[in-house]
Order: structure tokens, then sequence, then C-alpha cells
């Protein structure tokens, strides 16, 4: 029997994929426990309809991704630190900073579990972080320690 799975099943399929099962597996636990659906002509017309709109959301997604991307590519991000005499700054600069920075110049708001900082930041000066969108989507941010 061909059955719509509408969740993730173990050792069988993901949610919205058409697999082939024994009857009574479909007709007494999935088909019940609402894991499935019969794979009947209105069924797969209704699946056809929740892919597509699927595909527009990750479309939709993705164009608003690239733009994020593009306006944090462009230009550097300044970031103030408190510092001693010899150009030293007091603590470093964290992922939350960063986050703050992008949210105050950019007007994005960004988890800072996102944001990987490639070098330790002890000193004044230029330095890149890579920002993760998850699903392959990153990115490079420059940023600029200045003294407050």
């Amino acid at each position: 029997m061909d059955i719509i799975l509408i969740q993730d099943v173990d050792n069988l399929g993901g949610a919205n994929e058409v697999v082939k099962v024994r009857n009574g597996y479909a007709r007494n636990f999935l088909i019940p426990q609402k894991f499935a659906v019969e794979a009947n002509p209105s069924n797969l017309k209704q699946l056809e309809e929740r892919m597509k709109q699927i595909r527009k959301k990750e479309e939709a997604m993705l164009k608003e991704v690239n733009a994020v991307i593009a306006k944090l590519k462009d230009g550097v991000l300044k970031i103030g630190a408190k510092t001693g005499t010899s150009g030293k700054i007091f603590g470093s600069v964290t992922s939350l900073q960063i986050s703050r920075a992008i949210r105050a110049q950019k007007g994005y708001e960004l988890d800072r579990k996102r944001i990987s900082i490639v070098d330790e930041v002890k000193e004044l000066g230029t330095y890149k972080a890579t920002v993760d969108f998850g699903n392959g989507n990153s990115t490079e941010v420059e940023f600029e320690v200045v003294a407050e």
C-alpha cells in the first residue's frame, strides 16, 4: 500500500514522502497514529500543493538571507572597546557585542550563537567573524575594534 507520511518515521522516511508499506502496517499503526495518510488522488494533490508552498517559502527565505548577506558584506562594523595605554583592550570582543553592533549599525537581529569569531580579539584593529544562517548559507563579516 502506498502512503504519504505526515511526519518523520524512523527507518521509513521523512515527512511529505510517498512510501510503500505493507497493508497491515499502514492500516493498524501508521494511519491510526496519524503518522501517515493513504496515497489516494486527492491526498496526492494536497501533497503537491503543500510541496509548492514549502518551495515558495524556501525561495522567499533564501532571498531574504541573500539580502542580509549583501547588507552585512557592505561596509565594516565598528565596535567600541575600553583600552589601556598600549592599545590592548580590557577583556575581549565577543559574539554578543558583534550581534549588538549588527543590530545597531545594519538593522538586523542575529542570534549571537550564529556568529563565530575567527581570531581572538585582544587588541585594536580589524578582524573577521563568520555568520552562519544554516542550510549552507554563511558569510564573513569584517569588524573594526576602536577605542571608546
